[in-house]
């Protein structure tokens, strides 16, 4: 299956399905959590801040790339919960703001999108930690400008996959990167539930059957962070969160 462009319908299919992925996967995530705080939240947060997200696509009466990067950015950040919440929600932002004014998305288009999600990312960090979902995100970022430094390919799904398979990898090498992973025997948390998004967004762009029911999910189950940038730093020591507008 070849694609050399999507349209906002199959990105806001994508999403959603990453978003249902990591739904069905937050209790696995959640016993994964030894790192930074061993609370066993990871899963949790991750998919509280994503549900937040699904509800405002969900309001789109007309769905364009533009509104669907603003549901997306917006809806992520103003829900999100935790350390992992925070950063899946600037890792969206960073992706979204590549994207404004365009109609469709090519191979050019996404590859700028995870370099640039990867870099609000960890901006958004005061004191990144390597090993964490900040190097997953980061890996993606570097085999993006290889793929497209080598410029051989238009086709989205190649392309996508070539990303993934490469922040798999990283992902594993999580417990070489951080001792308390390895002591535990366990990959980063934060990194699996970015995975976890990633996989069910790629099923979705391969053309694969996926499960985008999500009327069960309740986003508001626990209270978001909502009260802007100074009750997140309380919150959130490791974390810097920029204008929430």
């Amino acid at each position: 299956m070849s694609v050399e462009r999507i349209d906002a319908l199959m990105m806001k299919k994508c999403f959603l399905a990453g978003a249902k992925a990591l739904e069905s996967r937050k209790d696995y995530i959640n016993e994964l959590n030894v790192f930074p705080v061993p609370d066993g939240d990871t899963g949790t947060n991750m998919t509280m801040t994503i549900m937040a997200a699904v509800r405002e696509i969900n309001k789109l009466q007309d769905v364009t790339v533009d509104s669907l990067c603003k549901a997306m950015s917006s809806g992520s950040l103003r829900g999100a919960r935790g350390n992992s919440g925070v950063i899946m929600s600037q890792i969206f932002r960073g992706f979204t703001k590549e994207l404004k004014g365009l109609e469709y998305l090519e191979v050019t288009d996404l590859g700028n999108s995870i370099q640039h999600a990867a870099d609000t990312a960890y901006k958004a960090v005061m004191k990144p930690k390597e090993g964490t979902i900040l190097t997953v995100i980061k890996a993606g970022a570097e085999r993006s400008v290889e793929l497209l430094m080598e410029g051989e390919s238009h086709d989205m799904v190649s392309f996508a996959e070539e990303v993934s398979a490469y922040m798999e990898d990283t992902l594993k090498r999580t417990p070489d990167m951080l001792p308390v992973l390895k002591q535990a025997g366990v990959v980063d948390s934060g990194g699996e539930g970015l995975m976890t998004f990633v996989r069910g967004a790629l099923a979705a762009l391969q053309g694969k059957e996926v499960d985008l029911d999500l009327t069960g999910v309740d986003a508001k189950a626990s209270p978001a962070v909502t009260t802007g940038p100074l009750r997140m730093r309380q919150i959130l020591s490791l974390v810097i969160v920029p204008n929430l507008s």
